[in-house]
C-alpha cells in the first residue's frame, strides 16, 4: 500500500475541541440532549466502566461526539439512560466507535439498547492493513496526538470525577468523527468500505453471555487440563472467592488471584502452614481466608468419586489427509492474498472458514451461501480464488 504523507507539527487536544466537554447529569439535560442529537448523521461514542473496581461491573460514563462538541453522559446521576435509544438504533445516525465489542455488550446488558448503523474504526484500520490499531495508536500516527492513558484504568463509578478524568474521557472520543472521515475515504478509494460496514453490523449483534447457574470453572483457564478431583477442588475456591467478592463488592480477582486458586487446587494443602509460599497468599490473606481456604479443599476433596465435574471433550476427529492438503493450499492461497491486499491474513479469512471449506469442498460460487460463517464481502472477493484453491 502507498505511502500516506507525514502530517507536520502535533496537535493537541484543545485544539480538536471546539469548546469543554459538556456533562450530562439530570433528566432534562438528557432529554435535550436526544432532542440535538437527533438531527447528526454521524456520532462517535466511548464508554468508561468498573469492572476492576467492583463486583458487577457497570457503564459509568458515555461519551458522545458531534462535530467539534462532545458530551458525557452521567448514567449513575440520570434516572433513565432511554433517550438515547433511538439515537443509537437509529439506522439514519452513523454511530462510530473503536473496538465496539465491548461498548454494544455493556450497552445491551444495562441498558437494553442495541446499536444500528455502527462503523467500528477499528476494524477499519485492519481492513487497511494497519499494523498497530489500538485508539491511541491510530490517532498518533494519523493525527500526532498523544492520549493520556493515566486513568484508563480509574475507578469511573467515584464522584465527582476529577478534571483530567473529563478530560481524558473527552479526548478518547473528540477525534473520532475525523478518523471516521478519514478512514471511509481511504476504504472508499480501495472499494472495502462495505467490507467494514459488514463486520460492524455482525459486530453490533453480540450479546454478554448468560453464565447463571454454569460451573465457576467453566470460566477459568486452564482448567480443561485437569484431573476431576482437582476440578471439584478448584470449584469449591472459586465458589468461596465469588461469595467473598460479592459480600465486598470487590472483583474475585481482588480477593484470591486466579493463579493462586490453580496452586491451592492442584497442591491441595491440607494445614494452615501449608499455604505458606503459595503464590498471591501473604500472611495478611493466610490469616484472613486461611481456614475458608481449607475447609474449601477439604469439601472438594471429600466429593463422592461418581459427583466429581468432568469436562466432557468430544473426540479428536480422524485427520483426513485429502482435506489437510486441501487446508494448506487453501491456507497459501489466503497468504498471497493477504500480501497482495496489504492485510493480516487472519483478517481476511479466519482458519475456522477455511476448515469449513476444506471439510464442505463447495464447487461453484452459489455453494458458498451454505457456508454459515462466509461473510458476503469475502464471497464476492474471495470466492473464485478459494474455489480455485480447492480444485
Amino acid at each position: 500500500m502507498r505511502e500516506r504523507p507525514k502530517r507536520a507539527g502535533k496537535v493537541t487536544m484543545d485544539s480538536n475541541l471546539g469548546k469543554q466537554p459538556e456533562m450530562i447529569d439530570t433528566d432534562a439535560g438528557l432529554a435535550r440532549l436526544a432532542g440535538r442529537l437527533a438531527g447528526e448523521r454521524v456520532l462517535a461514542f466511548d464508554l468508561e466502566a468498573d469492572s476492576l473496581h467492583h463486583y458487577r461491573e457497570k457503564v459509568c460514563l458515555i461519551q458522545i461526539a458531534a462535530g467539534r462538541e462532545v458530551f458525557l453522559v452521567d448514567p449513575l446521576a440520570v434516572s433513565d439512560v432511554s433517550p438515547l435509544g433511538p439515537i443509537l438504533e437509529s439506522p439514519a445516525i452513523r454511530k462510530v466507535f473503536h473496538g465496539a465489542d465491548y461498548d454494544i455488550r455493556s450497552l445491551h446488558r444495562d441498558f437494553g439498547i442495541q446499536v444500528r448503523n455502527l462503523f467500528d474504526t477499528m476494524i477499519a484500520c485492519q481492513f487497511l492493513g494497519e499494523k498497530e490499531v489500538g485508539l491511541a495508536a491510530v490517532l498518533r500516527k494519523r493525527f500526532g496526538v498523544e492520549l493520556d492513558k493515566r486513568y484508563q484504568k480509574a475507578d469511573w463509578s467515584r464522584r465527582p470525577l476529577e478534571p483530567g478524568m473529563i478530560e481524558y474521557a473527552a479526548a478518547d472520543t473528540s477525534l473520532l468523527v475525523r478518523l471516521y472521515r478519514e478512514l471511509e475515504r481511504e476504504l472508499k478509494s480501495l472499494g472495502r468500505l462495505s467490507w467494514v460496514e459488514e463486520e460492524s453490523e455482525l459486530l453490533s449483534e453480540v450479546r454478554a453471555a448468560d453464565r447463571e447457574g454454569e460451573p465457576f470453572y467453566c470460566r477459568f483457564k486452564g482448567a480443561g487440563r485437569m484431573d476431576p478431583r482437582t476440578l471439584a477442588v478448584l470449584e469449591e475456591l472459586l465458589v468461596y472467592r465469588d461469595g467473598k467478592a460479592r459480600l465486598s463488592d470487590r472483583p474475585p480477582f481482588k480477593v484470591l488471584p486466579n493463579e493462586t486458586l490453580r496452586v491451592l487446587a492442584e497442591k491441595k494443602p491440607e494445614k494452615v502452614q501449608e499455604l505458606n509460599g503459595i503464590p498471591g497468599l501473604t500472611p495478611r490473606s493466610v490469616e484472613r481466608h486461611g481456614r475458608e481456604i481449607l475447609k474449601a479443599i477439604a469439601a472438594g476433596c471429600g466429593l463422592p468419586e461418581d459427583l466429581l465435574p468432568r469436562i466432557c471433550r468430544p473426540p479428536r476427529p480422524v485427520k483426513d489427509p485429502v482435506r489437510e492438503e486441501r487446508l494448506q493450499r487453501l491456507k497459501l492461497w489466503r497468504e498471497a492474498k493477504a500480501r497482495e491486499l496489504g492485510i493480516d491474513a487472519g483478517v481476511l479469512a479466519n482458519n475456522a472458514l477455511l476448515e469449513l471449506l476444506a471439510k464442505e469442498v463447495p464447487r461453484e460460487l452459489s455453494g458458498l451461501d451454505l457456508i454459515p460463517s462466509m461473510r458476503r464481502w469475502q464471497r464476492k472477493e474471495l470466492g473464485p480464488g478459494l474455489l480455485a484453491a480447492l480444485r
